[in-house]
Formats: structure tokens, C-alpha cells, sequence
């Protein structure tokens, strides 16, 4: 049974047109939030998706997870998937953990990484 820590900040996840906004704590207990929400945006056939985590706060394996299937969703549809506004925590967990190599980020300075 897994029981959530009262500071942590519950997954909000927004979809509008290509862009999937994650916000708060993207671990286990509500990863299938966002695996659903970028199944159904990929279905609908967008040219780019983009994920904005720009204001997420946590990410354990299970998210990346998510993230890793959405690019290989993404790969096999043709559709390039890419990451907005990186918090520097993320960052460091996608380039120690090799993720950062699947799923694009702009140029530093072109919205790529924030504080």
C-alpha cells in the first residue's frame, strides 16, 4: 500500500493541441495519468508533442519510464517528442540516467532549462 507524503504535490496534467504541461510529483501512484494523457494526444497524430515540465517538482523511475515510452511512441509514429522548460533537477536525472539522449531539448537559452 502506498500512501502519499502530505508535502507532496499532486500530477496535474494539461493537454492543448501538441503541448502536455506536467505539473507537481510524477512518480509511481500517478504515472498512468500521464501515460494516458500522451497516448491520447500522440493518437490524435500532432507533428511535434511537446512536454512542458516546466513547473514538475519530482520525477522517480516510473516517470521516466513514462517519458521514455512516449518517445518510443512518438518514434514509431513518426512524431518527434520533445521536452520544454527542464528544470535543472530533471536535467541532471535525464543526463546521469541517459534519457536526456532520446527526448530533445531546445538550445540552451531558447527555453531549454529553467532554475
Amino acid at each position: 500500500m502506498s500512501r502519499r507524503v502530505p508535502d507532496q504535490v499532486p500530477l496535474v496534467v494539461e493537454v492543448e493541441d501538441s503541448v502536455v504541461t506536467v505539473r507537481g510529483d510524477l512518480d509511481f501512484p500517478c504515472a498512468d495519468i500521464l501515460r494516458v494523457a500522451l497516448a491520447s494526444a500522440l493518437d490524435r497524430g500532432p507533428a511535434t508533442l511537446t512536454i512542458d515540465v516546466e513547473r514538475l517538482t519530482f520525477i522517480d523511475s516510473t516517470g521516466l519510464a513514462v517519458l521514455v515510452h512516449a518517445w518510443r511512441r512518438g518514434q514509431e509514429a513518426g512524431v518527434p517528442v520533445t521536452l520544454r522548460s527542464v528544470p535543472r533537477f530533471l536535467a541532471s536525472i535525464l543526463d546521469i540516467t541517459g534519457v536526456g539522449e532520446l527526448l530533445a531539448r531546445p538550445a540552451a537559452g531558447v527555453d531549454a532549462v529553467s532554475a
